[in-house]
């Protein structure tokens, strides 16, 4: 059981591990990049109004796509783009309901579906950053732009991080000292072993030996040799043969 928890542990300690290094590096890319991140050609954005409502939400994160060709785009398309609202370049994210081509340009008329009237100024080719891949996390937004701060990329990002290195540290060093231990611990124990054989060895063949002695001992007793039989029986004879004698009438 505790191998298998502490598996579990391991393995969500390095699912953490990358989302953290996933967030840095998004967060750094979007630095960089006017606050687009651009994660091999996806882009995640945070919904910054209810204009595209119920199609998502302020505080939503929506993944984009960058696209390669603008006449690829057509109506219904769901794209983010630069635009000036109240004097401020911004990014926003609206639906394509027009097309406007020209001979060598190409516009398109955008409107949120929380909107009555069409966005004022057109998007023009240079202004797209990507198209909507349909994909949405409702709230995630919100703590991306958290995380984008310096008191959340600290919290959040910085202190899990440096906390995960110095556990595997830790491991790796209790594993270091368990590789050195334990050749010295088998080695006393194999000792340890041959040692106690060899006492019991030892006390078996004394006991042995005790015990042979002790049976030689009592077989010599208890044998009589011929001779001393003999000698039995003809002294058994004389006394007999003198009790006779003093027994009968003179």
């Amino acid at each position: 059981m505790k191998k298998v928890l502490k598996t579990v542990a391991d393995v969500l300690s390095w699912i953490i591990l990358a989302v953290a290094l996933l967030i840095t590096i998004l967060v750094f890319s979007s630095g960089r990049n006017n606050g687009v991140a651009n994660l091999f050609g996806f882009i995640p954005m945070t919904v910054e109004s209810d204009s595209m409502k119920p199609t998502f939400s302020q505080g939503d994160l929506i993944i984009c796509r960058e696209v390669d060709d603008i006449m690829q785009l057509q109506e219904n398309d769901v794209i983010t783009f630069w635009t000036i609202i109240d004097g401020k370049k911004v990014k926003n994210t609206h639906r394509i309901v027009g097309i406007n081509q020209a001979e060598t340009t190409r516009s398109f008329v955008t409107r949120g579906d929380n909107n009555n009237l069409n966005d004022d100024m057109p998007a023009y080719a240079g202004d797209i950053i990507g198209k909507w891949t349909n994909v949405r996390i409702g709230g995630l937004g919100t703590v991306m732009n958290f995380l984008r701060t310096k008191t959340g990329f600290f919290i959040c990002i910085l202190i899990p991080m440096a906390i995960f290195f110095l556990i595997e540290l830790y491991k790796f060093i209790v594993t270091l000292i368990e590789v050195k231990a334990p050749k010295t611990a088998e080695i006393d124990e194999d000792e340890i072993k041959r040692r106690a054989i060899e006492e019991y060895l030892a006390a078996q063949k004394q006991e042995n030996g005790e015990g042979g002695a002790s049976a030689e001992a009592d077989t010599s007793e208890k044998t009589e040799t011929p001779a001393e039989a003999d000698a039995e029986t003809a002294e058994s004879k004389e006394d007999a043969a003198s009790d006779t004698a003093d027994g009968d009438p003179a």
